[in-house]
């Protein structure tokens, strides 16, 4: 994974010409994010391949924590359709461009992004409640 990323943020590098500035890098990364919810909005409402059942949980007061991976669930009905997925796909391919652009701005290597996420993930496991 290292080699993916590292190539990924630096094929963002040279292809970065227009959006250097970094309120530009900040305000396309923020449209780039509403784009990907437009996508996953349209697949609920113009597709409609994917429903939202959305409503509150009960949680039994004998639930562990560790139970509360079954019984709670993403709230998505269906399977999404190839056509909607390709979009949302697309979409989330422009945030993580922005997201690579912003780490090259800073001079943070996503690589090492990932590593210190992945690491805390270990660290944290189940309770990882973020």
């Amino acid at each position: 994974m290292n080699q993916l990323t590292e190539d990924f943020q630096n094929k963002v590098k040279s292809l970065l010409i227009r959006h250097q500035s970094i309120l530009d890098i900040l305000s396309k990364s923020q449209e780039a994010s509403a784009r990907v919810n437009r996508a996953v909005i349209k697949s609920v409402t113009n597709c409609g391949c994917i429903g939202i059942d959305a409503h509150k949980k009960v949680i039994p007061s004998e639930a562990t924590l560790s139970d509360l991976k079954d019984l709670l669930n993403n709230h998505i009905d269906g399977q999404i359709c190839d056509n909607c997925r390709d979009i949302i796909m697309t979409e989330l391919g422009k945030q993580f461009f922005y997201i690579a652009a912003l780490a090259n701005a800073l001079n943070i290597s996503l690589t090492d992004v990932i590593s210190k996420e992945e690491d805390m993930l270990a660290t944290l496991t189940v309770f990882n409640l973020t």
